[in-house]
């Protein structure tokens, strides 16, 4: 008689595969993240944002303050663009790449734009208010005189459980 064996016949996951565009960009998200963290702890939504240089130097970085400093502009973005622009002493932030938790906005798609930043890479998509195609497609649009590469999805499960788990007690 042989013995009986308890086996799990169900299906392995599928591996995962390498991701050469985006997985690149997952240490600096998880810095993000730290960085959007930081938000909660004034009743701020949980974005993170940061501006690396061209050789991957952290030059700003910052998370939404709008409760903490009432000011409607002080998205994540916004204050990481702010930062690095002080850092560089210019307002152009050419060779640079902005990563953020969160589709950006219309005004932080504005921001990204006027800055000249060269890359823009970000986790959950918006579906409200993201002006990366969600609602509308800003960063894209071949009217202005400036349009980064965009790189989407970059530890987007994990970006989107960040948001919602500040949203949960909330609701």
């Amino acid at each position: 008689m042989q013995p009986h064996l308890d086996l799990d016949l169900a299906p392995l996951p599928a591996p995962v595969r390498p991701d050469p565009v985006r997985d690149p960009w997952e240490p600096a998200m998880r810095l993000a993240l730290a960085e959007a963290e930081l938000a909660t702890a004034t009743g701020d939504i949980p974005v993170g944002a940061l501006v690396l240089g061209p050789d991957g130097t952290v030059l700003g970085q910052g998370h939404n303050e709008r409760e903490a400093t009432g000011d409607p502009t002080a998205h994540a973005e916004v204050v990481a663009i702010r930062a690095a622009a002080t850092a560089l002493g210019s307002w152009r932030l050419t060779g640079c790449t902005l990563v953020v938790t969160l589709e950006p906005c219309t005004m932080c798609a504005g921001a990204i734009v006027l800055a000249r930043l060269d890359r823009v890479v970000y986790g959950a998509r918006e579906p409200k208010t993201g002006a990366d195609g969600s609602l509308i497609d800003a960063l894209r649009d071949p009217r202005l005189n400036h349009r980064p590469e965009i790189i989407t999805g970059v530890l987007a499960p994990t970006c989107a459980a960040q948001l919602r788990g500040f949203f949960t007690p909330h609701r």
